[in-house]
């Protein structure tokens, strides 16, 4: 699906419901429509973007919980970190986008671990060090 044909598919003005995500660097801005359930990420289909079933599975997660998977199209621009990260990133901006639909989704997602932002990211060097924490390697004589 180009661009073009995703921007056919969302009639102008159409009412959509927003949720941003977060994970490590990634921050995703996601869109909910009403439709059949399709996922678009970066204009693409998200089969494309994510090629591992992992992720994919967790993009779909808190539709699947909420029992809306065929129901809404996501369509999500992502940017920074990795693959991985920006699926955990989707997860979270599609979780929130639920909540403004349905506030009463918010327990069911909330015990899923979906609103919660994974607060790990990557600790810097330190000087001295060979990485963050790891030392160099200690000569006695």
């Amino acid at each position: 699906m180009t661009q073009e044909q995703t921007r056919e598919a969302i009639a102008p003005g159409e009412r959509y419901y927003y949720g941003t995500g977060r994970r490590k660097a990634a921050v995703a801005r996601v869109r909910l429509y009403p439709g059949a359930g399709s996922v678009v990420v970066n204009g693409r289909p998200f089969l494309e973007v994510f090629t591992r079933l992992a992720h994919q599975r967790r993009v779909r997660e808190p539709l699947l919980l909420a029992s809306l998977a065929e129901s809404f199209n996501v369509q999500a621009k992502v940017e920074g970190g990795g693959i991985g990260a920006w699926a955990d990133a989707i997860r979270h901006g599609v979780a929130r986008a639920l909540v403004a639909f349905d506030e009463r989704l918010r327990p069911a997602l909330r015990g899923a671990g979906f609103l919660t932002r994974d607060p790990r990211v990557k600790e810097r060097k330190k000087y001295g060090l060979k990485r963050a924490r790891k030392a160099p390697q200690y000569t006695k004589r």
